[in-house]
């Protein structure tokens, strides 16, 4: 699989901004799920937004964008999509997206967030906001 991310750019405060995750390769069918990681720079990589696929499509936020941020997938495209609202200075970083495989059960927020559990991943895509 391979994943190209592609929407960042400069937002002000309490703008929005829609991030896609561009996937192909011949497993692709086999990705169990997908997730939305962002690094601000001198932290740590963190999980904001998954989707488990064999969960029947559930859903996973973080305590620091939900309510305002929206994962969605079109499988017709191989593309998942990341809906940023209420656009906060602390939202910049480094956005990625990954895939996991071999998930087929439900493993709960905090292992879908765990990024060692995600095997291939984006070049990640920048994302400013200003205040």
């Amino acid at each position: 699989v391979q994943l190209v991310e592609s929407g960042g750019g400069l937002a002000q405060a309490g703008g929005s901004l829609r991030l896609s995750c561009l996937g192909s390769g011949s497993d692709f069918d086999d990705v169990g799920a997908v997730a939305w990681f962002r690094q601000a720079p001198g932290k740590a990589r963190e999980g904001i937004a998954a989707v488990n696929m064999n969960e029947g499509g559930r859903k996973y936020y973080s305590d620091t964008v939900r309510g305002r941020f929206t994962i969605s997938n079109d499988d017709a495209q191989n593309t998942v999509y990341l809906e940023m609202g209420s656009l906060k200075p602390d939202d910049t970083g480094v956005y990625f997206c990954a895939v996991m495989f071999g998930v087929n059960i439900a493993i709960g927020r905090q292992a879908m967030f765990q990024p060692g559990r995600y095997s291939r991943w984006g070049q990640g895509t920048q994302v400013t906001v200003s205040s």
